[in-house]
């Protein structure tokens, strides 16, 4: 099996690793920090705003069972690609809209959707993600890996 990585930031990166990792054809997520400046950033550096990071999610799929099509449709689902630096109650440019591709193929493909998506009247507002070149993903701490299944073994299900 030759798995391959995708990367997507669609602000606070709990909520979207475990939307990802619901997918079928996903074997792993991480979470950690890609398109900054500073080398190994750690989450109160990433946090301040000054490193440039977007909170993202490393998915490794099997492009056999999920495409990288796939992937980024289910992004796209997955927040408001028209608030710049912003989600929900999260603010500042770590929680900004982003595919980080890393071939001319995946770049290609983001911006042919979101051309489409800007096209198609879904949104009174136009698209602001970033599609850019992946660059080197900094694996968050652990305590922020796997974030909610965490949780739920502390505190059990929520009601």
């Amino acid at each position: 099996m030759s798995l391959k990585k995708a990367y997507f930031a669609a602000g606070c990166f709990w909520g979207v690793e475990e939307a990802f990792r619901k997918v079928p054809g996903v074997v792993e997520t991480a979470v950690g920090y890609m398109g900054g400046t500073v080398d190994r950033p750690t989450y109160g550096q990433v946090c301040t705003g000054k490193t440039g990071h977007a909170e993202t999610v490393e998915v490794i799929y099997d492009p056999e069972k999920v495409t990288f099509a796939d992937l980024l449709r289910h992004f796209w689902t997955l927040h408001d690609p028209t608030t710049p630096d912003r989600q929900g109650p999260d603010v500042g440019s770590q929680y900004r809209s982003a595919v980080f591709s890393t071939d001319e193929g995946e770049r290609d493909l983001a911006l042919a959707e979101k051309e489409e998506l800007d096209r198609s009247g879904k949104y009174r507002r136009p698209v602001v993600t970033e599609i850019s070149p992946a660059s080197r993903f900094w694996r968050a701490e652990e305590y922020h890996q796997r974030y909610f299944e965490k949780m739920r073994r502390r505190v059990g299900p929520v009601r």
